[in-house]
């Protein structure tokens, strides 16, 4: 039968047609001639029952069908409690799979009642008839119900990946991703001894001393203005560190970025990037919560463009584990930079785009968010799917502008500029000359956004004009540190070397500050971009740079609370006195310290201190000549819980923390008796990445002994800068107990390790068989606990040999009386005896007659043949 083309044609169409048809007739929802849909709310609790004060997840919604991912049902949620009380919660709108969950601690005891009710509503057309679910009995009992049991915090030396059931170590696992607002680094179980894990060459530079025809002469630090290890950053326990400088005032050399394994001292890859000056700027975790995915995304980030002149930039984002490019946003706007409650990178900025008559204040935000989604449709819009998405524009990144209703008269205006943002807070700006000092801010609250919050004046003291003060510059004065737990902000004269505190609440003056030694004058890393040398954490304003002298201030008051010298006890430093120092962050209830100089000499000054105080300004720990910072590098930081810092002696990085040990005991297996001494030896050694090198594997073959916090800077020292060994050292108490063979646990007491890791205890066994004996160090702030375990047979003790005693010697019988003898006969001449002969007569007998019959034999042979 033969088809004609145009009605294959129309077969095809109508077939199209069909299956179109029908995937509608699917995807839409059926509507009755009525119009009218029967609805079916459901209820659920999880867990049920459930202890009173104990949260449960009551699921609620229906069952009927939605179209698209903005869509949602609104419900209400009644709950009766079992003293009778109503409480209706909502409306609560459900997600676009008709469901929703509510979170809900019930504070009675007894049995409630829930339900969901479905209110009437219209839906694409049709009417959705009103109903309610069946209603659930949700039991609270007095006791708690049984919940997934937690994990303690690490008891042993830790690594990445964390597995994301330990939900508990999120309190240690912070990362840096770039220099922290008042270099407040939370997260972390901050080290508390100078305990080195590894070390490794920075690797632009041999480092270190150079010898021979230089003499005392050193490789180059990079201070002053060619500063090694900045922008350094910390991202889920890898460390991403510039190998070159940057070249400050010159066209820079070609870069590589190094990334290191912070908890091993491995380097994973290193990379040269085609990205701007081919440097790392900063790093971003981004934790992704839609209808679709949840989880975090990690990046590195490389900027083109912008810089001191402004304009617009472009992003580029590569995975933080490969370094591999992932996709990059253009035409990024240039603004006051903050991070939102997810990773979120924010930008906002405060404009006018009218003009002086006719003004139009705008505050916006840029959100890097939008920026990378734009352009997504239907569910796919809340995927988050990097790889796949080249290169975005910028301007559609941003998610808020606002008009400032307060500024748009002819005539208003905020003086100055954005200083600081508190995200979802307000806006901070400021500006300062010798005679006022103007503070304002914008309301970042919902439904609040451009409120003008205040906008005020302070004249300043006649000192500031009187003695021309410097109030900015290049890092030597200015606004030194805000804070949003303190709701303050300080600023910083030079001269009178004043700081001078304001109400972030209301913009009012708070108080002034004594002043600080006079050195302190000669700073020039007041501001963040160079330090900064001034912090508020915890309350405190803490100050400290070139004078040596760390300042502790109330926050709220200007109380000085009290102050530490960073003495040079051999007057090494030219400065003064003390060590010019700096913060380098504060974390863990401590503030951390460094030296630093902004041109450095050359031979370097010995013994610079790196050091811990608690906040009520003890040392936690001093480490002095181990981890010299830099001026124009970077410095210090630390992610999961382990410092990492350039030291500038020897141009090597190295790793800070706590670190594991190797416990190792043996007893001897042969000639052990019960009431017979035994002697149980062992070794404690420091099992840290950097005591794996072949280089300490040849100064220590049996390893690098474990030693007391109070002896760690030498020993390190010792250990890793091949200073002298220290003669005084205190070492660690190993625990030594025992399982009997009864089976009885006993402590049988403790003794002291060596400096060269060895350790020795004497016990006597009581009781006969097999012996378990366990040696135990139980850790330190520089290590973590490490024990092990050896066995010991006990024979019974051999039972004494009791002497043979000689046996008593009978009586003698009386003898009777002797008989007369007879008269002696005389006795026959013996016949003479033939004398034995002796051996040699006997051989040459022996030999005559052999020799007689072979001579014999031969004769009559040959008779024979004959």
């Amino acid at each position: 039968m033969k088809i004609s083309t145009n009605q294959s044609r129309i077969s095809a169409i109508s077939l199209i047609l069909m299956i179109t048809v029908s995937a509608l007739i699917v995807a839409l929802p059926t509507v009755s001639a009525q119009a009218t849909n029967i609805t079916y709310p459901f209820i659920d609790a999880i867990p049920n029952p459930v202890g009173v004060n104990q949260a449960t997840l009551l699921n609620v919604g229906a069952l009927n069908f939605l179209n698209t991912a903005a869509d949602g049902w609104n419900v209400t949620l009644s709950i009766t409690k079992p003293d009778g009380e109503v409480l209706t919660i909502g409306p609560i709108m459900t997600f676009s799979t008709g469901t929703y969950g509510k979170t809900y601690i019930p504070d009675q005891v007894g049995t409630y009642t829930v339900k969901t009710i479905f209110p009437e509503q219209e839906y694409r057309g049709v009417t959705y008839l009103a109903s309610e679910s069946e209603e659930l009995e949700l039991l609270v009992t007095e006791d708690p119900v049984l919940t997934y049991p937690g994990q303690s915090l690490p008891s042993e030396y830790w690594t990445r990946p964390i597995d994301s059931q330990l939900r508990e170590w999120w309190m240690i696992a912070g990362s840096w991703v770039e220099k922290p607002q008042n270099l407040f680094a939370p997260y972390n179980d901050a080290p508390e001894s100078s305990h080195i894990l590894w070390q490794m060459p920075i690797g632009d530079t041999q480092g270190g001393l150079i010898g021979g025809d230089t003499w005392q002469h050193g490789m180059n630090d990079g201070d002053a203005y060619e500063g090694k290890f900045s922008n350094s950053i910390i991202v889920n326990g890898i460390l991403y560190y510039n190998k070159q400088w940057a070249g400050f005032f010159s066209s820079p050399q070609p870069q590589t970025v190094v990334a290191v394994d912070i908890h091993k001292g491995e380097v994973l890859w290193e990379k040269e990037f085609p990205y701007g000056d081919g440097r790392v700027d900063f790093a971003q975790i981004y934790y992704h919560d839609s209808i679709n995915n949840r989880g975090g995304h990690s990046y590195i980030v490389f900027t083109e463009g912008g810089g001191f002149g402004g304009g617009p930039s472009s992003w580029i984002f590569c995975d933080a584990y490969t370094g591999e490019y992932l996709f990059d946003i253009t035409n990024v706007p240039s603004g006051t930079r903050n991070r939102g409650p997810n990773g979120e990178i924010y930008l906002y900025d405060v404009d006018n785009i009218g003009n002086e008559t006719n003004p139009d204040w705008r505050l916006t935000r840029w959100n890097s968010v939008p920026a990378v989604q734009a352009g997504g449709f239907g569910f796919f819009a809340e995927s988050w799917a990097p790889g796949a998405l080249g290169s975005k524009d910028g301007a559609n990144g941003f998610d808020m502008n606002v008009s400032i209703p307060a500024l748009n008269t002819p005539g208003a205006d905020l003086p100055g500029s954005i200083q600081t943002v508190f995200v979802d807070e307000k806006v901070i700006g400021a500006r300062v000359t010798l005679t006022e000092v103007n503070l304002w801010a914008l309301s970042l609250e919902k439904g609040m956004e451009g409120t003008l919050l205040y906008n005020r004046t302070w004249a300043t003291p006649s000192e500031w004009v009187g003695g021309n003060l410097t109030i900015g510059g290049i890092g030597q004065a200015g606004w030194v540190s805000w804070s949003q737990e303190e709701q303050v902000g300080v600023f910083f004269t030079k001269e009178n070397l004043i700081h001078y505190a304001f109400d972030l609440e209301t913009g009012s003056f708070l108080y002034e500050t004594e002043p600080q030694i006079f050195i302190d004058a000669w700073s020039d890393t007041v501001s963040a971009t160079f330090g900064p040398d001034r912090i508020i954490a915890y309350g405190k304003l803490i100050s400290a740079t070139v004078g040596g002298i760390v300042y502790c201030y109330d926050a709220q008051t200007g109380e000085r609370l009290w102050t530490y010298e960073a003495d040079d006890p051999f007057g090494e430093s030219y400065i003064g006195n003390n060590w010019w120092i700096i913060p380098l962050f504060a974390t863990d209830g401590k503030v951390y310290f460094g030296s630093l100089e902004h041109s450095a000499l050359d031979p370097k000054p010995r013994g610079a201190p790196f050091f811990a105080l608690d906040l009520e300004g003890n040392v936690v720990w001093r480490a002095d000549g181990l981890f010299r910072q830099t001026r124009w590098g970077g410095r210090a930081i630390i992610g999961d819980s382990i410092i990492v810092t350039m030291d500038t002696y020897d141009q090597q990085i190295y790793g800070i923390g706590k670190g594991p040990s190797s416990t190792t005991v043996s007893a001897p297996n042969v000639g052990a008796t019960v009431g017979k001494s035994v002697l149980i030896t062992g070794t404690v050694t420091d099992v840290s990445p950097g005591t794996q090198s072949d280089l300490l594997k040849l100064r220590f073959p049996n390893g690098v002994p474990v030693v007391s916090d109070d002896s760690m800077n030498d020993w390190m020292l010792y250990v890793y800068k091949q200073f002298s060994q220290p003669t005084e050292v205190t070492c660690v108490t190993v625990y030594i107990s025992t399982v009997t063979p009864s089976g009885e646990v006993v402590h049988l007491g403790s003794t002291t390790s060596d400096m060269y890791g060895n350790y020795a205890y004497e016990f006597t066994p009581l009781d006969d068989g097999l012996y378990t004996i366990m040696a135990t160090f139980e850790g330190s702030e520089s290590y973590y606990r490490s024990a092990s375990t050896a066995y010991l047979s006990v024979d019974e003790a051999p039972t004494p040999a009791t002497p043979m005693e000689p046996e008593p010697e009978p009586e003698p019988e009386p003898e009777p009386e002797p008989e007369p003898e007879p008269e002696p006969e005389p006795e026959p001449e013996p016949e003479p005896e033939p004398t034995p002969l002796i051996t040699t007569e006997v051989a040459i007998i022996a030999a005559v007659v052999i020799a007689s019959i072979i001579g014999i034999v031969s004769f009559w042979i040959l008779r024979k043949r004959k």
